[in-house]
């Protein structure tokens, strides 16, 4: 007897704005998205979280943000 669980990963886009500076790669604009992440076992909600990522709008690259002190 075989038991298969399937374990996945949705993620939502909830909002996408415009985020201040410009990428250092190649001088673009960064957009700011929110995104809300859910962690899924056999159709079984684990976990849930929003989280946010800086994108640069020409490159595509995705950037990190370092606070500095």
């Amino acid at each position: 007897m075989r038991l298969v669980c399937l374990c996945e990963k949705e993620e939502t886009e909830l909002g996408r704005q415009q985020a201040p500076g410009s990428c250092p790669y190649c001088g673009g604009k960064v957009q700011m998205i929110d995104v809300e992440r859910k962690w899924m076992f056999c159709f079984v909600s684990l976990c849930f979280n929003i989280k946010r990522k800086y994108l640069c709008s020409s490159c595509d690259r995705r950037l990190a943000l370092y606070h500095q002190k």
